[in-house]
């Protein structure tokens, strides 16, 4: 049996400065100079590392918000001189979709490589907008032998990128006449997409290929930056090609196994004649996600593409031309996965979706609504310290970057985007533990281990008929 697929994590100091979620309010006024004070016992060290073990009222306090919101030193101060409180300016960063507590948690996950455990619990809401109006089945979670990465049993995370057969036929002498299948295994249910706004330099580049190579998945970039990468590095790296670079980069697509046709009119004639002048390479086409993405997918799938990448926007909806936002991806791919499975033609097709994949929990809920594997893009970036603060409208090189992604050093980004996926890794197969599935292939379009906020309201609700107000003398 081959060995168990593991991410090797190293924790990875920040070179940023960290935001804080909470910070320990000290009324040294009235302090009555225990010899035993709480701070002293503090087990995340929080006091010491704010230099608050002063007992000067009037000393100065550096206050770094490292606060976990355990409250003991809340509960144990003699004079209850001690609170917790919620860092102002933590509330300032990101955006209504890129949360405080999703930087939060990627930044932990990044040091760490680590699933997060917080001190103070989960204090948010259990419904929202796009995923989060969404929950897995857990029924599962009670069996020791299935308990997630604790356990006995080996689940599966592998998936497959290629086109599929659908049957095989044979000659009367049992010679098979169906074409090999090409298809590329990668052990997560994940690649790394290119940044969602530009950002200068080629250190990222380098980095998301070097971290690719590490995870055993695929670094998708534009085909004049693979280019200049080691050899080998290009196995693990997707190159975004158009007309003009087919000709151009005939070495590099010789020497990797998958690369990206962009959207246009005539990408079904681009794709097929890379198919033609490479006759081993997985053709892949990247569509911006739009309202008709449904019908465009069926199209282009009877014209002889199998693979898809579909690109949501940054908050992970649909791109409308009037600038509207669109449905989320959930909706989304639920749609595209039916409309291919009542073509008949689901399992022949590769479906990769990005934009909005914020989460570990996003990726096993993508995969739910229908995608094969998910395009990792924002994460990436906020990994390294980004705090969404502009909504990609600057360079992330320019000298107003908070956490200078600019000058990273390669190994010091890789290393955190490998500490990212280990930790998502895990958490999804804690998920897959906990649903009672071995691998992740069974979960794709399984809705029925899922439930839906708007199934539920509808089913519930869907019987009131709401009277205007002036039918009932109001």
């Amino acid at each position: 049996m081959p060995d168990r697929y593991h991410i090797h994590t190293l924790p990875v100091a920040a070179r940023f400065r960290r935001v804080g979620k909470f910070g320990s309010v000290d009324w040294r006024e009235d302090c009555s100079r225990c010899t035993n004070c709480v701070k002293h016992r503090c087990c995340y060290d929080v006091y010491k590392n704010e230099s608050a073990y002063n007992r000067d009222p009037l000393a100065p306090v550096e206050t770094l918000n490292g606060c976990r919101a355990c409250l003991s030193c809340v509960q144990g101060c003699t004079k209850g001189l001690l609170n917790v409180s919620v860092n102002p300016e933590f509330l300032d960063i990101g955006d209504d979709y890129w949360k405080p507590d999703i930087l939060l948690t990627t930044w932990n996950q990044s040091d760490s490589g680590r699933i997060p455990v917080s001190g103070a619990g989960y204090r948010g809401r259990f419904h929202g907008p796009g995923f989060d109006s969404m929950w897995t089945d857990m029924s599962e979670i009670v069996r020791p032998t299935r308990d997630g990465i604790h356990g006995r049993e080996y689940i599966s995370t592998s998936v497959d990128i290629g086109p599929k057969p659908m049957r095989l036929t044979f000659t009367p002498d049992g010679r098979m006449l169906t074409p090999p299948s090409r298809l590329l295994e990668l052990q997560v249910p994940a690649i790394l997409d290119m940044p969602t706004w530009p950002v200068g330099g080629d250190h990222l580049t380098h980095a998301r290929a070097a971290a690719a190579k590490e995870l055993m998945t695929l670094a998708v970039m534009p085909a004049a930056d693979a280019a200049g990468l080691a050899p080998e590095l290009l196995p693990f790296v997707t190159p975004v090609v158009d007309g003009d670079d087919i000709e151009r980069s005939a070495d590099l697509l010789q020497a990797v196994g998958m690369a990206q046709v962009r959207e246009s009119p005539d990408v079904a004639e681009l794709a097929g004649k890379l198919q033609s002048a490479h006759p081993r390479l997985i053709v892949s086409a990247r569509l911006q996600l739009r309202p008709v993405t449904a019908g465009r997918v069926v199209e282009l799938a009877r014209a002889g593409i199998k693979v898809f990448h579909l690109c949501a926007d940054l908050h992970g909806r649909e791109r409308l031309d009037d600038g509207r936002p669109g449905r989320h991806i959930k909706d989304v791919l639920r749609e595209v996965h039916g409309r291919l499975v009542k073509e008949g033609l689901r399992d022949e097709i590769t479906l990769i979706v990005s934009g909005g994949i914020a989460l570990a929990e996003h990726m096993a809920k993508a995969i739910i609504c229908g995608a094969d594997l998910v395009a990792v893009d924002t994460p990436l970036l906020v990994a390294l310290g980004c705090r969404v603060c502009r909504n990609g409208q600057a360079m992330c090189s320019d000298d107003s970057c908070p956490a200078e992604i600019g000058p990273t050093d390669r190994g010091y980004a890789a290393q955190r985007m490998v500490n990212l996926m280990g930790a998502w890794h895990d958490q999804l197969i804690e998920v897959l533990g906990a649903m009672g599935i071995r691998e992740v292939r069974r979960l794709r379009g399984e809705v029925g281990r899922a439930i839906f906020m708007e199934d539920i309201e509808k089913e519930a609700f869907g019987d009131i008929v709401r009277v205007p107000q002036a039918q009932v003398g109001i």
